[in-house]
């Protein structure tokens, strides 16, 4: 891959985009991990003056505090930092006061409050400033519907959904991001522990590698091919029901 053109077409692409949109600028999620990294670095080359990066923590390791300020540092990126940690709570506890799911079930539907209430910040943040909303996925990810429906996946722009996870490391390292983040292992944040590849039940490495060439053992392409069939709802706008003009 020619990273220096696919950044450069990536700046232009976004550029033409806000614009299109009639927006100012950008404003992106930053969780400490390289897609966002990624994504942020590219839009600052592409909005030095008008891009807001947030880091929204949400009972989330204080590495991922340390590595977003890196980056922020490094890159000079005007930046917030919004704890949504009372929130949360109020929330999980409101809700959970009239339905709770034990175990890992309701473990995950923790975990999707804090996606929606990161994407709730985002849209506030972006719509007081006239910018878009930034997401930081890949397709890797897009492709098995890992991402959180109207929560990381509700965003505005997707620059990194045309890549697999092994070229955002790629642009990663041509844009010298710092190692730290680079070298770390792929965490939503959701939970303490929480890793992608253990919560998809497939490395990176065996997903890229299907995507791009269809190779898997018959294990691991029925798998995949069942996970990107059940998360084709998360891919598309909202069905609409057409009402034949007879019935009207």
């Amino acid at each position: 891959m020619n990273s220096e053109a696919v950044v450069q077409h990536l700046v232009d692409w976004l550029k033409t985009e806000v614009e299109k949109a009639g927006a100012l600028g950008i404003t992106v999620g930053v969780s400490g991990g390289v897609d966002s990294a990624v994504a942020a670095v590219i839009a600052q080359k592409a909005f030095p003056d008008d891009i807001m990066a947030l880091f929204l923590p949400c009972e989330s390791d204080i590495v991922d505090r340390v590595h977003a300020r890196i980056l922020f540092e490094r890159f000079n990126i005007r930046h917030r930092v919004i704890d949504l940690d009372n929130a949360y709570r109020l929330l999980a506890t409101q809700f959970e006061s009239y339905l709770k799911l034990e175990g890992p079930e309701g473990r995950l539907l923790r975990a999707n409050i804090k996606a929606r209430l990161r994407m709730i910040a985002l849209y506030f943040s972006a719509q007081a400033r006239h910018y878009l909303v930034l997401g930081t996925s890949n397709r890797s990810e897009m492709s098995v519907g890992y991402a959180t429906k109207h929560g990381d996946a509700g965003v505005d722009l997707q620059i990194l959904g045309d890549l697999l996870k092994k070229e955002v490391f790629e642009l990663a390292n041509y844009l010298e991001i710092p190692e730290q983040i680079i070298n770390k292992v792929p965490s939503g944040g959701l939970w303490m522990g929480q890793t992608d590849e253990a919560e998809m039940g497939i490395s990176y490495q065996e997903l890229d590698k299907y995507l791009e060439s269809k190779e898997g053992s018959p294990e691991l392409t029925e798998k995949i091919e069942r996970m990107i069939k059940a998360s084709e709802h998360k891919r598309r706008m909202p069905a609409i029901a057409i009402v034949p003009d007879e019935l009207k």
